[in-house]
C-alpha cells in the first residue's frame, strides 16, 4: 500500500512539474506575441477610439450584469467532510465586484487577473475576484482567520510554499478557523496536522474539479 502510494504521488509531482514547464514556454510565447501586437493595437485604438466611445454611451456596464449572476445553488455535505457546490459556477471575466454566496469563494465571475498561485502566501487579505481566478486554474486555497493559531498558520503556510497551485491569506470573515478551497469544493479542518489537509491538497490540486487544467499560476497579480 506503501508503495502504492508513494508512487502515485511521485506520478502526481512530475505531471505537476511538467504542466509547470509547459506553462513557461507558453507565457514565453505569448510574451512574443505581446510585442509583436503592440504597435498595431495601439495603431487601431487611436483610429478607433472615438467611435468606441460613442458606441459605449448609453449601455449598461456588462461586467456589473455579469457580477449579479455569478452562481447559483448550494452545498451537500459528503461523508468525508468535503463539501461540493450543486448549481451554477459563472466564469464569466468581470472588472467590478462580484458579490459571491458564498465566502470564501469557489467558483463564479471573476476577474480577468488571476492571483498567483505557485505556492504563494500572502500576509494580507486578496481580493476574491482573483483568487477564484486562481481556483479556475486547478489552485488550492488555504484560508484562516484570527481564530487560528500561530503554529498551524505556519504549519500551512510551509506546506503551501512547497505546493505548486496552492495559494494562502488570511480571511477575517470566514466561519471557521481554517478552510480549504478548490473549484466548486471547501472544507473546514481542524488543524494544519489534519489528516484531511493532505487528502484535500492530494484530490484538488490540478484535480478533475479543475475547469482549465494546466492553465498559468505564475504571471497574474502578486498583491
Amino acid at each position: 500500500m506503501g508503495s502504492a502510494k508513494n508512487t502515485g504521488t511521485a506520478a502526481r509531482k512530475a505531471r505537476i512539474e511538467e504542466m509547470r514547464r509547459a506553462e513557461q514556454s507558453r507565457e514565453r510565447r505569448t510574451r512574443i506575441v505581446k510585442i509583436a501586437a503592440s504597435a498595431v493595437v495601439v495603431a487601431g485604438l487611436v483610429v478607433g477610439g472615438v467611435a468606441v466611445v460613442h458606441a459605449q454611451s448609453g449601455k449598461k456596464d456588462s461586467s456589473a450584469s455579469d457580477s449579479k449572476n455569478s452562481a447559483s445553488g448550494h452545498f451537500v455535505a459528503g461523508s468525508d467532510g468535503v463539501n461540493t457546490w450543486k448549481g451554477t459556477l459563472g466564469r464569466t471575466h468581470v472588472t467590478s465586484t462580484v458579490n459571491y454566496p458564498m465566502h470564501p469563494p469557489v467558483g463564479g465571475n471573476h476577474n480577468p487577473v488571476w492571483l498567483n498561485c505557485n505556492g504563494d502566501v500572502y500576509a494580507k487579505s486578496v481580493k476574491d475576484e482573483n483568487a477564484v481566478h486562481a481556483l479556475e486554474h486547478g489552485a488550492v486555497w488555504v484560508t484562516y482567520n484570527k481564530k487560528a493559531s500561530a503554529a498551524d498558520v505556519k504549519a500551512l503556510a510551509t506546506k503551501v510554499k512547497s505546493t505548486p497551485y496552492s495559494l494562502m491569506s488570511p480571511y477575517d470573515s470566514q466561519k471557521d478557523p481554517i478552510m480549504l478551497s478548490a473549484w466548486g469544493h471547501q472544507r473546514t479542518v481542524k488543524s494544519a496536522s489534519d489528516p484531511a489537509v493532505n487528502s484535500f491538497f492530494e484530490k484538488f490540486v490540478q484535480g478533475s474539479q479543475t475547469p482549465e487544467p494546466g492553465a498559468a499560476c505564475t504571471g497574474g497579480l502578486s498583491q
